[in-house]
């Protein structure tokens, strides 16, 4: 895959440096379509009534003055992940690439990961009785391809890649825009970027934010 293609994430290595996968949000040009929600499910066989990936909405100001704001969640595959530290079975743990993720065979389904998360990311998989979270879709980016939301969404909002690799459309993209993490106070440093994130937050504290995908507002939860 060229340096130039549109599907490009980055070199998968380079002399003596580590890929560390990593994803930006562009505010600006999510339309909440909630194609991401629904590619994620199918490529990830997600049951019904929990997601990997989701899409929170704030509506603010009086009809006729109305605007929606929209804010994509997933996993956002820390840094210093703390689901890692507290998981009494090393089911879930940080790859090479930093892409965190489960092994089923490991995983007893304690609900640890899913208490210590401080983005409300996981959840318990009723078909295999384990926890589940976004994967950054490690299946496809081990076969050169970009995670399915990414993939999927029409506004070109997510942008994929190593952050690692100076010439990836990520590093660029970070480079040229101001980028936020969400509640980067918790010390967990995601790898997941948010451009806009401000406005979405002036929006959630003067508007009704929606429940879609989960429970509770992100300001409710620390989240933001």
């Amino acid at each position: 895959m060229e340096r130039d293609d549109q599907h490009y994430v980055g070199e998968m290595e380079g002399a003596g440096r580590k890929v560390r996968w990593g994803m930006v949000v562009d505010l600006r040009r999510c339309i909440g379509c909630h194609a991401c929600s629904v590619a994620c499910k199918a490529e990830n066989e997600v049951p019904v009534g929990v997601y990997r990936a989701w899409v929170k909405y704030v509506d603010k100001g009086t009809y006729p003055n109305v605007t929606r704001q929209f804010l994509p969640r997933l996993c956002n595959h820390c840094k210093s992940p703390s689901c890692v530290r507290v998981c009494p079975t090393k089911a879930t743990y940080k790859r090479g690439d930093g892409a965190v993720v489960v092994d089923n065979g490991k995983c007893i389904g304690c609900r640890s990961c899913m208490t210590a998360c401080p983005y409300d990311a996981r959840f318990l998989n009723a078909v295999t009785k384990t926890a589940d979270k976004c994967t950054f879709c490690v299946h496809r980016i081990e076969k050169g391809l970009l995670p399915a939301c990414v993939q999927s969404c029409l506004g070109r909002a997510r942008i994929f890649g190593d952050l690692n690799d100076p010439g990836s459309e990520i590093s660029l993209y970070v480079g040229k825009n101001p980028v936020k993490q969400l509640n980067p106070a918790t010390g967990n440093d995601p790898s997941v970027f948010y451009i806009g994130l401000d406005e979405y937050v002036e929006a959630l504290r003067g508007g009704i934010t929606s429940m879609t995908g989960t429970e509770g507002s992100l300001e409710q939860k620390g989240v933001i």
